[in-house]
């Protein structure tokens, strides 16, 4: 996404630990974080690094990547017909400096019949993906309609990134 919009960038595979427990702006931002402080060291002084996280919350539950196909059905059926929130968060450093902040974007799903979900299911794209969906693949036929940014629910609110990384003194233009 941000060689989409023109910003350079490397990707550097973190392989940090993400069982974390609390509320899933805690998390998503904790994790976004550790993600950042994880590379820190692989990257030159002068680098700047972005790390995200995202989840999908609903009832008061997390839904992360699903661990199987019946996992990836139970995740999807609880979100046919019905609106749940995706967290994104974001974390930036740049040499000693380091920001970070979540960005939250309701989602409501259409109803959604049990063939439906087992035709995405064997798509593939569940699988690595939170909530077991990607909206910006085949993901979006199951989409009603979405309240907030687009990139949060894809995982990156590229605008609010490019904010933040003018406020730190880096040019995104």
């Amino acid at each position: 996404m941000l060689a989409q919009v023109g910003i350079p960038c490397d990707v550097v595979v973190s392989n940090v630990d993400e069982n974390i427990d609390g509320p899933p702006d805690y998390q998503v931002r904790e994790l976004a974080l550790r993600k950042a402080r994880a590379v820190q060291g692989m990257v030159g002084r002068d680098g700047v690094i972005l790390a995200a996280d995202t989840l999908v919350f609903i009832d008061d539950k997390v839904l992360g990547k699903p661990e199987s196909p019946d996992d990836a059905f139970a995740m999807l059926k609880s979100l046919a017909g019905r609106c749940h929130t995706v967290y994104t968060g974001v974390a930036i450093i740049k040499g000693c400096d380091e920001t970070s902040f979540v960005d939250t974007t309701k989602v409501l799903f259409r109803n959604l019949a049990d063939n439906e979900i087992w035709a995405y299911i064997n798509t593939g794209e569940p699988f690595d993906k939170a909530g077991a969906y990607g909206v910006q693949d085949r993901g979006a036929l199951l989409v009603d309609s979405i309240d907030g940014d687009y990139f949060t629910v894809v995982g990156l609110p590229v605008a609010k990134v490019a904010v933040a990384l003018r406020d730190m003194g880096v040019e995104v233009w």
